[in-house]
């Protein structure tokens, strides 16, 4: 249980919060608990985490300010392993360099700052920056569906025949996506809009649509172009560009054909002429 000065403290401090939120960072404290904070980093542009929707917590001791928090992030990200306690300054790890004037906004852009790092630590994670653009593509479904473990289905599709407990990545969520949406209600049904919309499958995460058929490199230069009949110089231009990408094509596959072509041509010449001399 909280001491009077933490509740005191978490309380002007979730005002603050609320009233000027740092960017990228959405926090607030659960209602039957002031000591246990639920927050959202949402990744920043020009990181591989961009458009990413990161959930976790902190969990304060009771004698806050006077000591730090425990901190985890629950969703996949490439960067951290999920909802283990991540060893920082501003962490539990780390009473003894915890500053008391340091607030929830400090300790939330510590994370966020931490995370767009390559720093490692206790709990980080390395990944390609491919991964973590595949994970930060996932997080929305990850968090309200549980990683997969959910029951729920789109509108019009079929009842899944069995959950994926194990989730995207091989990490284990199995509670349907509950917790998430007992904490972020509207994040949640947001979520589920996101994924109605691009029709991605609850259960595995993946998109439900099939995807468009291919087609050869020299029909996709050359197919009509959909700007209008008066396409100008412009259309022009990129037509020459097609057909020569086209040419250079042909030219790659049959590069063979031409050089044995061009020696055969040689040998017969040389031969006429050695035939005419004689």
């Amino acid at each position: 249980m909280a001491t009077r000065a933490a509740h005191k403290r978490l309380t002007r401090e979730y005002a603050a919060i609320s009233q000027n939120p740092p960017p990228h960072i959405t926090a607030h404290p659960n209602e039957s608990n002031i000591l246990e904070w639920h927050y959202i980093l949402t990744g920043p542009a020009d990181t591989p985490y961009a458009g990413g929707q990161y959930w976790g917590t902190l969990v304060f001791p009771p004698d806050y300010p006077f000591a730090p928090p425990a901190i985890r992030m629950h969703t996949p990200s490439g960067r951290f392993r999920c909802s283990e306690r991540l060893c920082l300054s501003i962490s539990d790890f780390h009473p003894k360099s915890f500053n008391p004037a340091w607030e929830v906004s400090t300790i939330l852009l510590g994370v966020l700052s931490f995370m767009t790092s390559e720093e490692m630590t206790t709990g980080s994670l390395s990944a390609t920056e491919a991964q973590r653009k595949d994970f930060a593509a996932r997080t929305r479904w990850w968090n309200s569906t549980g990683g997969g473990s959910t029951n729920r289905t789109l509108s019009g599709q079929q009842a899944a025949q069995s959950s994926n407990s194990r989730g995207f990545g091989a990490i284990k969520a199995g509670d349907g996506g509950k917790k998430f949406k007992e904490q972020w209600p509207e994040l949640d049904e947001d979520n589920w809009k996101w994924m109605e919309e691009r029709k991605i499958d609850p259960q595995t995460g993946k998109c439900l649509l099939p995807a468009p058929p291919s087609c050869s490199p020299e029909a996709s230069a050359l197919r009509r172009r959909t700007g209008g009949s008066n396409a100008g110089f412009g259309a022009v231009v990129e037509g020459g560009q097609a057909a020569r990408e086209v040419g250079q094509g042909w030219m790659r596959r049959n590069g063979w054909k031409i050089v044995a072509a061009a020696i055969f041509l040689y040998v017969l010449a040389a031969r006429l002429l050695s035939d005419q001399k004689a």
